[in-house]
């Protein structure tokens, strides 16, 4: 075994990894860019090296700067995580000839699972049946060939990343790009495949696990189909659809699978599955790794995957044998994001205020989060995952219901309340799920407006903040916030709030209201309701809302320059990628003019009407905040 081990990745990924190291005794070293200096791998780490030079969403990449911390630290191996690094053959070899052993399969099974067009060919050639498709050069014709509707994929990666799915066969071009600029930006590829869509598929996965002395088993299968823009975001373990004797056949081509590439690790083989006819797989692809969704197969096996990696790597024989493999009860993994569903669920961002991530009692969490961390643009959107292990199904979705529900995270809109609901669907209970599902019934699982025991709540919330303090006993009356009126009735205090993106609103603090620094408690309409809270943020069963004063006054000069319907606003903090239009441009309504990209996924800005470009405040690469006018078209009569 080594002594110590590199972790070239960040966030929970590398926290999860350091804590099996120290399990086993190797020394853990971290990597950190400038926007990573407090974070909280670092802090767990043995050791923690800076990498650089900025910008910080490339110092993960810097293969020279990652093998000069692990030769300045004495590290013997390296851990990639996933995403980054994780599935780049260059890096595997390079750091074998730096002599360090990569923890993952060797640079030759990366670089042909990695091509997804080379994937295909190979394991159809094992034998494994293949969706049908083709890729670039080839890429337009033979989507027109298959005939819509299609799905574009970047050859170099996975991770929902750049992936588009095309309905209409006359935007096939602007997608085309679109889809090449995400490859680009996530993989440093623009490569693309396209393959005929299978309506309402089920997408199923099998770990698989493989040592070098010829041992290669399967840990059973992955339920991954509640998925939002090909992003998985809940998934389980084990599936409802497979038969025991499905289950043996789809891990056994799983296993050639990996033996057709001379696989060695941790590694996963991906599967669409018609829904009406589950016998019916097809090989997707393989991801060359360890799987974000990996606690589910942990929990379900007794298996610390992260170990058989590095045990693996240190040469050691697998100690089990596909007969020894056996699955006990259910477990389900929620992963949390920085993404806002009231707004689309688009990124957000911002300063983690207050925390609370549930473990014990059969729930897990995998986090790299802390108090205080800052939730930045640069990186993936996911934050942590509530992973829970029960003796059957319907046990594990309540307990995991509950764990979201516990699970605190103010400052950075999440979208925890939403997986809750999610959970509790009716095709989610009942089992029938496909990838569709999500996207489709999305927008009944998000609440409308803000309920209004929220507002109560941050009504009591500014009254507790205007009490007086007593001094030596005495408290002055005139400063007690009572509403006492000389000669005439009380005027209880009302406060003007509101919630970024909604209309503002006056509240009143109901009788009776606890507020401390971080609770409050409202009575409404006979309901008690608790709050978790952070200063103007409030937070229950996973949602939370950040409720701000309202000043109308300054609301209306701040208004006064533009008006709304003329303002296109970024829609979430991020940087400028394409600006298509300059000021006196025409544009017709719902044209293109900019984009703007927010942890490694583009938004489109539109035309919100026919006319005239009369401003332009932001460049390619320009940083921009939330909210932050971007351009105002004045309407066409009106220009």
């Amino acid at each position: 075994m080594f002594d110590t081990v590199l972790v070239a990745n960040r966030g929970e990924i590398a926290v999860r990894v350091i804590r099996t190291l120290r399990a086993l005794g190797v020394r853990s070293v971290a990597v950190y860019s400038d926007a990573d200096a407090d974070a909280r791998h670092v802090r767990e780490a043995d050791t923690a090296v800076r990498i650089g030079p900025p910008p910080a969403s490339e110092s993960y990449l810097s293969v020279a700067a990652l093998l000069d911390a692990a030769r300045r630290t004495g590290a013997q191996a390296v851990h990639p995580g996933y995403g980054f690094l994780a599935e780049n053959a260059a890096f595997a070899r390079a750091c074998e000839e730096a002599g360090l052993t990569f923890i993952g399969p060797p640079a030759t099974a990366i670089s042909l699972m990695g091509d997804k067009i080379r994937a295909k060919e190979t394991v159809k050639a094992a034998g494994v049946p293949v969706v049908p498709g083709a890729a670039d050069p080839e890429l337009e014709a033979a989507a027109r060939e298959l005939g819509a509707p299609v799905l574009l994929k970047p050859s170099a990666g996975g991770g929902g990343k750049g992936m588009r799915l095309v309905r209409d066969l006359s935007t096939l071009t602007d997608e085309i790009a679109s889809a090449r600029r995400e490859a680009r930006s996530s993989f440093g590829d623009d490569t693309l495949l396209v393959e005929r869509w299978i309506d309402r598929p089920r997408h199923i996965e099998i770990q698989v696990l493989a040592d070098a002395h010829g041992n290669v088993v399967h840990l059973g299968e992955r339920e991954c189909s509640l998925q939002r823009r090909h992003q998985k975001i809940i998934e389980e373990a084990p599936s409802v659809l497979l038969t025991p004797e499905l289950r043996e056949q789809m891990g056994a081509a799983a296993v050639e699978a990996a033996r057709s590439c001379g696989y060695r690790g941790a590694g996963t083989v991906e599967f669409i599955v018609p829904g009406d006819d589950p016998s019916s797989y097809y090989f997707m692809e393989m991801n060359t790794r360890l799987q974000v969704e990996h606690p589910v197969t942990e929990l379900i096996t007794g298996v610390d995957l992260v170990e058989w990696q590095l045990r693996v790597a240190a040469g050691e024989e697998l100690a089990f044998a596909q007969s020894d493999i056996h699955l006990s009860g259910w477990s389900i993994e929620a992963r949390i994001c920085a993404e806002d569903p009231s707004r689309g669920f688009l990124p957000s961002g911002g300063t983690v205020l207050s925390l609370h991530e549930p473990q014990g009692d059969g729930v897990r969490t995998d986090s790299g989060l802390s108090e205080g961390t800052e939730v930045g643009s640069l990186y993936d959107p996911m934050l942590s995952k509530v992973i829970v292990h029960a003796a059957d199904r319907p046990a594990a979705l309540r307990r995991l219901r509950a764990a979201l529900a516990n699970t605190v995270t103010l400052g950075v809109p999440t979208n925890a309340g939403f997986l809750r609901r999610l959970l509790a669907h009716e095709s989610v209970v009942a089992g029938d799920l496909d990838t569709g599902l999500v996207e489709r019934d999305a927008e009944t699982l998000v609440p409308e407006g803000v309920p209004d025991e929220v507002y109560a709540a941050a009504a009591a919330v500014r009254l507790a903040e205007l009490a007086p303090e007593s001094r030596d006993g005495w408290t002055d009356p005139f400063s007690v916030p009572s509403g006492w009126r000389l000669g005439g009735s009380p005027a209880p205090l009302v406060s003007p709030l509101r919630v970024a993106g909604l209309e503002p609103v006056t509240a009143q603090a109901p009788v009776g209201a606890s507020v401390t620094a971080g609770t409050v408690t409202v009575s409404v309409d006979g309901i008690t309701h608790h709050f978790h809270r952070s200063g103007n943020w409030l937070g229950r069963d996973g949602d939370s809302w950040h409720v701000q004063d309202h000043d109308p006054v300054a609301a209306a000069l701040s208004g006064a320059a533009h008006s709304g319907a003329d303002t296109l606003a970024a829609p979430m903090p991020g940087t400028v990628t394409v600006v298509k239009v300059a000021v006196g441009d025409e544009v017709v309504a719902g044209q293109s003019l900019l984009v703007v990209e927010a942890m490694k996924m583009e938004h489109v800005i539109s035309a919100p009407h026919a006319g005239t470009v009369t401003e332009l405040d932001v460049t390619p690469g320009s940083t921009v905040a939330m909210d932050q006018i971007l351009a105002v078209v004045a309407p066409r009569e009106e220009a």
